[in-house]
């Protein structure tokens, strides 16, 4: 499932925000994840840098354990490519081990869940994902931004910036969203689950 040799020093866990790089696309629905990566890093006194891997990347020490973060700079639809090298990188031999955080179309906006593998639903990042680990078995940290109204198209719906009510509800999730993979890393996905679980998801 996961080739290749390790190049650096394992982490104990490899958290990715996905998202699209590049000025055009920040503060829009598709980067959430990416903002939850960056809010991580900043929290623990780091910053996203560019690396090999073809993503911005830090380390950081969280409830005392090795955490790598990192933002995909392949665009979404090739983010597998990016983990994938990220993953020999850090030396993650179970997906376990690795905590993908996304935008999720069936969740409200400003809804978070914790989730354990199952299906893609549509989302190219996860896709990707999927074509290069051969597995979604990963962790998940799902952050909700809602359907598009009437008829839009989903891909249209991410790629646009929030409404300012929806951008504050966003704010406050991307925070909650940090505040999951902190608990995953100190107590385990189970607990995360159980604290950010809180109400029927779809």
């Amino acid at each position: 499932m996961l080739k290749g040799a390790r190049r650096g020093t394992p982490a104990d866990l490899l958290v990715v925000g996905l998202g699209n790089p590049g000025p055009e696309y920040e503060g829009t629905r598709h980067n959430v994840g990416a903002e939850v990566a960056a809010r991580l890093a900043s929290r623990h006194g780091e910053r996203l840098r560019s690396g090999k891997e073809q993503a911005l990347s830090a380390e950081a020490r969280i409830a005392g354990k090795r955490v790598a973060l990192a933002f995909p700079q392949t665009y979404m639809n090739d983010s597998g490519r990016s983990v994938a090298a990220l993953i020999r990188r850090y030396g993650v031999d179970d997906l376990q081990n690795l905590v993908v955080v996304h935008d999720e179309l069936d969740l409200p906006v400003g809804r978070l869940q914790v989730k354990v593998g199952g299906g893609i639903a549509g989302h190219n990042g996860l896709r990707s994902l999927r074509e290069h680990l051969h597995s979604t078995e990963f962790l998940r940290v799902r952050i909700g931004v809602g359907r598009p109204p009437g008829r839009a198209q989903g891909a249209d719906y991410v790629l646009r910036r929030p409404s300012k009510a929806d951008r504050a509800e966003l704010d406050v999730v991307v925070e909650e969203a940090a505040d999951a993979v902190e608990a995953i890393v100190a107590d385990g996905v189970a607990a995360a689950m159980t604290r950010f679980n809180q109400r029927p998801s779809a």
